[in-house]
């Protein structure tokens, strides 16, 4: 299978432009995912790789072939959408069978391939029925049997899984995953749902109105954001941002509220960064699984004040107020607290993400301790 490679690709309707500079390239076999928030172009991105849209500027390749200007039916590519685009009045077997009937395969190919990508897929009970007569997973399975069983290059996923229950979807999801483990097609996936993204990609772009904001492994995007768009839209809960302070020294001081945290240079930044001159406004980022409600005490750095519990299974998300700012904490799953109730709040200072206040970009520092008063 080709890479897939995007050379400064741009999109526009009339004035608007949808995608900007596009540039990046999916490796071989990689099941990579764009990921962002509606109307942010990742869809658009699926269908400029089909064919189904013209790009306005720039190219794409699979390997060495430019393939910008080939029609759809030359670019051997396979997409599966959101909406099933079954034929509803043909049997499961008839709907695997069709692509292959277009392209006039012998129908011995035929009568072996289609209970082979069934069998991948579980779908060999469900041959002889409709597509009205099986359930909406079971109809998400054929239909990436259908752009599975043409054995293309390069395989297009635009949100399929965003009109299954959640039950199904994780199920689906896991499905989808153990066949590229296996089959290991070049795919390109589209999700607004980062949970998605992180369960299933080997690397993951995200976007905002058209632009790629990050591009990386799901720990790498999750764990190191490249800036606070990236940082609010992977995570739910959503990360806490707090307005903070770098103070200056020979290694700065990180002010947030009544804290004073110790920093050190990011080890993953090749260069060490320099010390502020003058103190420097800074947004603290803190994931809510990153700071742990327990009982107020002398050892708790912080103390706040419930607002609101949610019991979410094996957790309870608190939201309390903390100096003047409101935040998320993860709780045990079988703590309860009335609202105004005192609780005490820890935090792991190593998980500290610190961003420019004014661009939002990531800064060189990491978190090492709390200060001592």
């Amino acid at each position: 299978m080709p890479d897939v490679r995007f050379e400064r690709v741009g999109k526009h309707y009339g004035a608007r432009m949808v995608i900007h500079d596009f540039t990046l390239t999916v490796r071989d076999g990689e099941f990579f995912t764009l990921v962002g928030p509606s109307g942010c172009g990742k869809s658009t991105v699926l269908n400029l790789v089909a064919g189904l849209e013209p790009v306005s500027s720039g190219d794409i390749y699979f390997g060495d072939r430019r393939i910008t200007s080939l029609s759809p039916k030359d670019r051997d590519v396979a997409m599966v959408f959101q909406s099933y685009a079954l034929y509803p009045h043909k049997t499961v077997y008839e709907n695997l069978a069709f692509p292959l009937q277009v392209r006039k395969r012998h129908a011995a190919l035929i009568e072996r391939e289609v209970p082979r990508v069934a069998g991948l897929l579980g779908l060999e009970g469900l041959l002889a029925k409709k597509p009205q007569e099986i359930s909406g997973g079971e109809r998400q399975r054929v239909a990436v049997g259908r752009a599975l069983i043409r054995e293309p290059q390069v395989f297009l996923m635009d949100e399929p899984l965003s009109n299954l229950d959640a039950h199904l979807r994780v199920q689906t999801r896991s499905e989808i995953k153990r066949l590229h483990a296996r089959l290991k097609t070049t795919t390109l996936y589209v999700t607004h749902d980062q949970e998605e993204a992180l369960s299933l990609s080997d690397q993951i772009a995200v976007l905002n109105r058209g632009l790629v904001q990050q591009v990386g492994s799901p720990m790498d995007i999750y764990r190191r954001p490249d800036n606070t768009f990236v940082a609010r839209f992977m995570g739910s809960p959503q990360i806490n941002l707090l307005s903070g302070r770098l103070l200056t020294g020979s290694s700065p001081l990180l002010e947030v509220g009544s804290l004073r945290i110790l920093l050190e240079p990011d080890p993953a930044v090749p260069a060490p960064p320099e010390s502020p001159s003058a103190p420097q406004a800074v947004l603290v980022g803190i994931r809510p699984e990153d700071i742990t409600v327990a009982e107020p005490s002398g050892s708790s750095p912080l103390t706040a004040t419930v607002i609101e519990t949610e019991p979410a299974g094996s957790r309870t998300w608190a939201t309390v107020r903390w100096d003047s700012a409101e935040i998320r904490a993860e709780a045990p799953a079988d703590w309860a607290a009335s609202p105004n109730q005192s609780v005490g709040l820890t935090l792991d200072a190593r998980r500290l993400h610190l961003f420019d206040a004014e661009s939002g970009l990531r800064l060189p520092w990491q978190g090492v301790s709390l200060a001592r008063p």
